[in-house]
């Protein structure tokens, strides 16, 4: 496979991946700002500057928005053109990778694709918008999961579609870590224990942001605590979204992309990502917490960026 072609298949993967993450962070921070007015909580405007710093985007936000307000970090996210990690930038240069690889994707895969990409510009996507957010970041994080469907049905599952899974799982581990870490931006009340209604609210929206509120709960019997709702979006095994699931998917993809035993490595991306995983195999929560969970996370977000340039350096440098 030519580099070129794999690097268009990697950042069409994780492109489409952070345009989701964005959706659903976006969508859940409605609600936890809706639950916060039910409970009489305080204002609730601290809850967007730290959807911000989540996505590293704060600065570029503030050259453009001086008075940040729920509205402007919303369509910030969303829909502004500037801000390479928004929802449409994102969507837009999914659409422009797969454009480079026609040739290895789907006709459906396309058509899908194209079809986010030309709504996300139309002015049904604004109006839908402004009728129901909530509704429009579902009904998005559905047609990126429509996208996932038909890729898995209809393209080979060879190099291309390897490359395409080694991108997924390395951004939906990124995004599991960052949507941990907003709830270390999200500060409590002063007045408010951990513990507390508020902390709960807070827990019970990160595992949302997830998707993960049933398949915790039928582990947890209904049982919401930093403890617990850390270590199963870390270290649970078989949980889709969890960085550890993730790292281990991301693995076998490398290994199957080079062919290689998974208990050897082959290249630097392989042996970065095993020492990854066997790290993620044998760490307690009391360990996470130990080290602290939010140095812990970034811990984590340096080392797959690590995976990420090992990749890159091994497969997709071409220019």
């Amino acid at each position: 496979m030519l580099s070129r072609v794999a690097d268009s298949c990697l950042w069409l993967s994780r492109y489409l991946e952070r345009a989701e993450t964005c959706a659903r962070i976006l969508d859940v921070n409605m609600q936890l700002v809706l639950d916060f007015e039910d409970q009489n909580s305080g204002s609730s405007d601290g809850h967007w500057l730290p959807i911000l710093a989540t996505l590293q985007d704060k600065d570029l936000f503030e050259t453009l928005h001086p008075e940040p307000s729920p509205d402007s970090v919303m369509d910030f996210v969303t829909f502004e053109k500037t801000n390479p990690n928004s929802i449409l930038s994102s969507v837009t240069c999914a659409r422009e990778n797969a454009r480079t690889v026609r040739e290895q994707i789907s006709s459906e895969m396309w058509e899908e694709l194209n079809g986010q990409f030309l709504y996300l510009h139309s002015p049904a996507a604004r109006a839908a918008f402004r009728e129901s957010p909530i509704g429009f970041y579902r009904g998005l994080v559905g047609r990126l999961h429509a996208f996932q469907g038909v890729t898995d049905a209809t393209m080979t599952h060879g190099e291309g579609w390897q490359f395409l899974q080694a991108g997924k799982y390395i951004e939906r581990a990124d995004s599991t870590s960052r949507v941990l870490d907003f709830k270390y931006h999200v500060l409590l009340p002063s007045e408010e224990e951990v513990g507390g209604n508020v902390d709960i609210t807070q827990w019970m929206a990160v595992l949302r942001s997830c998707s993960a509120m049933e398949a915790y709960f039928k582990l947890s019997h209904g049982r919401v605590s930093a403890w617990d709702v850390a270590g199963f979006l870390v270290l649970h095994d078989s949980f889709p979204r969890s960085i550890r699931f993730c790292v281990d998917a991301l693995d076998l993809a490398l290994h199957s992309i080079s062919g290689s035993d998974r208990g050897h490595f082959a290249n630097e991306a392989e042996r970065l990502s095993g020492m990854l995983r066997s790290n993620l195999d044998f760490t307690t929560v009391d360990q996470i917490f130990q080290t602290g969970l939010h140095q812990y996370l970034d811990q984590i977000q340096v080392r797959l960026g690590a995976v990420s340039n090992a990749l890159w350096g091994t497969y997709c440098r071409w220019l």
